[in-house]
């Protein structure tokens, strides 16, 4: 039988792992105050204009007939229809990042308080 050949043993040398690199920015940012503030201007523009765009995109027409009621028709325009709806809900997705962007405005302590409170 032939033998298995080993490699005689070498000294392994352990490296110690290299320090963290510094961790990024913190959730608690006290600009993201400034970032909701913002964000509600926006959402208070965005609300207006989609009224705005609705009221424009429904018009209502009479006809006058002698003797009778006039006749009322409802003309819908999409594009301002279309505008109106794609304003709203770009005005509740920044709804959204608003309370996100306050609730860690708030809640998110820096590290060293946190560690202090333990």
């Amino acid at each position: 039988m032939t033998e298995a050949v080993t490699e005689p043993e070498s000294e392994t040398v352990v490296e110690e792992p290299e320090p963290a690199p510094p961790a990024g920015p913190s959730l608690h940012q006290p600009k993201r105050w400034l970032i909701a503030a913002g964000e509600v201007v926006a959402i208070v523009l965005l609300t207006w204009a989609a009224v705005w765009c609705w009221n424009r995109g429904i018009v209502k027409l009479a006809y006058p007939v002698d003797g009778r009621e006039p006749l009322i028709s409802t003309r819908y325009h999409g594009n301002w229809l279309g505008t109106a709806a794609g304003a709203a809900t770009l005005a509740v997705i920044l709804a959204l990042d608003a309370v996100r962007q306050v609730v860690l405005a708030l809640r998110t302590r820096p590290q060293k308080a946190a560690e202090a409170d333990v």
